[in-house]
Protein backbone atom coordinates (compact mmCIF):
# COMPACT_ATOMS: atom_id res chain seq x y z
CA UNK A 1 0.00 0.00 0.00
CA UNK A 2 1.03 3.70 -0.87
CA UNK A 3 2.52 5.72 2.65
CA UNK A 4 -0.18 7.07 4.55
CA UNK A 5 1.50 10.32 5.90
CA UNK A 6 0.65 12.78 2.49
CA UNK A 7 -2.49 12.09 2.21
CA UNK A 8 -2.78 12.70 6.15
CA UNK A 9 -0.61 15.38 6.63
CA UNK A 10 -3.30 16.84 3.69
CA UNK A 11 -6.01 15.84 5.33
CA UNK A 12 -5.58 17.27 8.83
CA UNK A 13 -3.40 20.36 7.57
CA UNK A 14 -6.83 21.25 5.42
CA UNK A 15 -8.95 20.80 8.83
CA UNK A 16 -7.21 22.83 10.88
CA UNK A 17 -6.98 25.61 8.88
CA UNK A 18 -11.12 25.20 7.94
CA UNK A 19 -11.66 25.34 11.52
CA UNK A 20 -9.99 28.54 10.90
CA UNK A 21 -7.09 27.62 13.81
CA UNK A 22 -2.79 27.22 13.43
CA UNK A 23 -1.09 24.33 12.10
CA UNK A 24 1.86 23.66 13.74
CA UNK A 25 4.43 20.08 12.51
CA UNK A 26 6.57 18.64 14.94
CA UNK A 27 9.65 17.61 12.63
CA UNK A 28 12.77 15.68 13.62
CA UNK A 29 15.49 18.04 12.59
CA UNK A 30 17.90 15.57 12.50
CA UNK A 31 16.87 13.49 9.52
CA UNK A 32 18.64 14.13 6.48
CA UNK A 33 17.75 16.74 3.85
CA UNK A 34 15.80 18.76 6.34
CA UNK A 35 16.30 22.50 6.07
CA UNK A 36 15.30 24.52 9.79
CA UNK A 37 16.47 27.67 11.33
CA UNK A 38 19.01 25.32 13.68
CA UNK A 39 19.20 27.84 16.87
CA UNK A 40 15.46 27.17 17.19
CA UNK A 41 15.73 23.40 17.05
CA UNK A 42 15.64 21.47 20.69
CA UNK A 43 16.45 17.82 21.15
CA UNK A 44 16.68 17.18 17.78
CA UNK A 45 13.13 18.44 17.26
CA UNK A 46 11.74 21.98 15.99
CA UNK A 47 7.62 22.93 15.80
CA UNK A 48 6.76 25.22 12.76
CA UNK A 49 4.07 27.29 12.64
CA UNK A 50 2.99 26.43 8.63
CA UNK A 51 -0.14 29.08 8.64
CA UNK A 52 -1.02 30.70 5.50
CA UNK A 53 -0.71 33.79 7.04
CA UNK A 54 2.58 32.86 8.72
CA UNK A 55 4.85 31.14 5.32
CA UNK A 56 5.15 32.56 1.88
CA UNK A 57 4.92 30.46 -1.00
CA UNK A 58 4.00 27.34 0.88
CA UNK A 59 4.13 23.80 -1.30
CA UNK A 60 3.12 20.68 0.55
CA UNK A 61 3.26 17.94 -1.82
CA UNK A 62 4.08 13.54 -1.73
CA UNK A 63 7.75 14.02 -0.72
CA UNK A 64 8.25 17.37 1.16
CA UNK A 65 6.55 20.29 3.08
CA UNK A 66 8.51 23.87 1.51
CA UNK A 67 8.31 27.77 2.68
CA UNK A 68 9.60 30.99 3.12
CA UNK A 69 9.20 32.50 6.91
CA UNK A 70 10.83 34.70 9.12
CA UNK A 71 12.72 33.29 11.88
CA UNK A 72 13.79 36.47 14.48
CA UNK A 73 13.71 38.71 11.57
CA UNK A 74 15.85 36.84 9.32
CA UNK A 75 14.38 35.41 6.24
CA UNK A 76 14.88 31.68 5.52
CA UNK A 77 13.54 29.30 3.10
CA UNK A 78 12.73 25.96 5.00
CA UNK A 79 12.49 22.16 3.23
CA UNK A 80 11.18 18.90 5.56
CA UNK A 81 10.61 16.18 3.59
CA UNK A 82 7.49 13.79 4.91
CA UNK A 83 9.82 11.64 6.44
CA UNK A 84 10.61 13.86 9.03
CA UNK A 85 7.23 15.21 9.90
CA UNK A 86 6.17 13.24 13.51
CA UNK A 87 2.89 15.22 13.74
CA UNK A 88 0.54 18.36 13.09
CA UNK A 89 -1.67 19.54 15.67
CA UNK A 90 -3.94 22.95 15.68
CA UNK A 91 -2.83 25.36 18.28
CA UNK A 92 -4.85 26.78 20.22
CA UNK A 93 -6.50 23.39 21.21
CA UNK A 94 -4.16 20.64 20.30
CA UNK A 95 -6.10 18.80 17.66
CA UNK A 96 -4.59 16.90 15.38
CA UNK A 97 -2.33 13.66 15.17
CA UNK A 98 1.46 12.14 15.45
CA UNK A 99 2.12 9.68 12.57
CA UNK A 100 2.72 6.27 13.03
CA UNK A 101 6.17 5.09 11.29
CA UNK A 102 5.77 3.90 8.55
CA UNK A 103 8.34 1.11 6.93
CA UNK A 104 8.59 2.37 3.38
CA UNK A 105 10.35 5.74 5.36
CA UNK A 106 12.05 3.60 7.60
CA UNK A 107 13.61 2.11 4.14
CA UNK A 108 14.99 5.50 3.53
CA UNK A 109 16.96 6.13 6.24
CA UNK A 110 19.48 3.56 4.60
CA UNK A 111 18.68 5.25 1.24
CA UNK A 112 19.64 9.12 1.75
CA UNK A 113 23.33 9.84 1.91
CA UNK A 114 24.15 11.78 4.70
CA UNK A 115 27.21 13.95 4.26
CA UNK A 116 29.19 16.52 6.48
CA UNK A 117 29.77 18.88 3.25
CA UNK A 118 27.95 21.82 3.54
CA UNK A 119 24.98 22.29 1.75
CA UNK A 120 25.63 24.64 -1.66
CA UNK A 121 22.49 24.08 -3.47
CA UNK A 122 18.79 24.67 -1.28
CA UNK A 123 15.40 22.85 -3.31
CA UNK A 124 13.29 24.26 -5.22
CA UNK A 125 10.04 25.77 -3.54
CA UNK A 126 7.00 24.50 -5.84
CA UNK A 127 4.37 27.14 -5.96
CA UNK A 128 0.76 26.42 -4.31
CA UNK A 129 -1.26 25.04 -6.43
CA UNK A 130 -4.78 26.05 -5.02
CA UNK A 131 -3.47 29.97 -6.39
CA UNK A 132 -3.46 31.52 -3.28
CA UNK A 133 -1.72 34.54 -2.35
CA UNK A 134 -1.40 36.79 0.76
CA UNK A 135 -3.02 40.25 -0.04
CA UNK A 136 -1.67 43.44 2.12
Amino acid sequence: MLVQRPYLLKAFYNWIVDSECTPHIIVDATQPCVEVPEQFVEDGKIVLNIAPKSVMHFSMDDDAVAFNARFSGQPMQVYVPLYAIEGIYARENGAGTMFPEEPAYKALDNAVPVTSEPKTEKPAVKKNRAGLKIVK
